[in-house]
């Protein structure tokens, strides 16, 4: 269900057991899955993290970028009725949203879903985790400097809807010279990041795509933080993979053929043509 988004009516006859063991199994793997695999792969940046994040993000031309951060609404089909004024917002249906900051290479690093879809960006921002760490004193140490001046904070890229803060870098809204025009359009691109996870975590699990059939707020939230942790698990593999294919090999020189006793493709075919198969004898019969 997760990958396919079918509903557990259409999968009775092919698991050949029934829809509601289909929906209990599908919420205690959702739930296994969060509560064994969420500490490492749903983990905040460490302090290593953050150093391998500002090693990307200094090779894109940004220093002290995190990721960048962007909203997606997953749609409730089953709201109750008396909740649609809450979680209707800008479309014509109930919407839960998933707020999250992704990597350049995709990886989600902040996740927080369960806002209604009636807020907007900025008072889902308002409601996030995502600057505890930094308010408490507990964010791992950033520091880089540009034009001359030193900064102790990251920050991530963000669309125009977001306020000015420190920790929130968006583009320009009128570019007036070169200069400009390129830091919007190279801003653009790195923001795109967080959209185009968004879109790899709705083709791998068609569910988040697909009108989300659940009762509950709270087994959406587990299938949501499922999806992004086995999203996360496929991008670690995946990393790995391209580690292994990226080696560079030594040229050693000319490879010289291995000796072969095979006979030509003309003396096999001359050899079958001539041949005479002997008949079977009534003894063989």
């Amino acid at each position: 269900m997760l990958t396919t988004g079918k509903s557990a009516d259409s999968l009775d006859a092919e698991l050949r057991m029934g829809a509601s063991t289909i929906l209990k199994a599908l919420h205690e793997f959702t739930r296994a899955v969060v509560k064994v695999f969420g500490p490492r792969y749903a983990r905040k940046p460490n302090a290593h993290d953050t150093a391998k994040l500002l090693e990307v993000a200094e090779a894109h031309g940004f220093l002290g970028m995190l990721g960048s951060i962007d909203c997606m609404h997953w749609v409730w089909e089953t709201c109750p009725t008396g909740w649609h004024g809450q979680y209707r917002g800008h479309a014509n249906h109930p919407t839960m949203i998933l707020e999250a900051v992704a990597g350049p290479d995709r990886w989600i690093w902040h996740s927080n879903f369960g806002a209604s879809g009636s807020l907007n960006d900025i008072n889902v921002l308002h409601r996030s985790s995502l600057f505890d760490d930094l308010l408490t004193g507990n964010a791992p140490p950033v520091e880089f400097t540009v034009n001359g001046n030193t900064y102790n904070m990251g920050y991530y890229l963000a669309d125009g809807i977001y306020p000015n803060w420190a920790t929130l870098i968006k583009g320009i809204p009128l570019p007036m010279d070169k200069k400009q025009q390129m830091f919007t359009s190279k801003q653009a691109a790195c923001r795109k990041d967080v959209e185009c996870a968004f879109g790899i975590l709705q083709k791998k699990f068609a569910i988040i795509k697909s009108p989300c059939r659940a009762w509950y707020p709270d087994d959406m939230h587990y299938i949501m933080e499922c999806c992004i942790i086995l999203h996360n698990m496929t991008i670690e593999d995946e990393r790995g993979m391209e580690h292994e294919l990226g080696h560079e090999y030594e040229d050693s020189g000319l490879v010289q053929p291995r000796p072969s006793n095979h006979a030509s493709i003309e003396a096999i075919y001359e050899r079958q043509t001539k041949a005479v198969l002997p008949c079977p004898s009534a003894s063989d019969m």
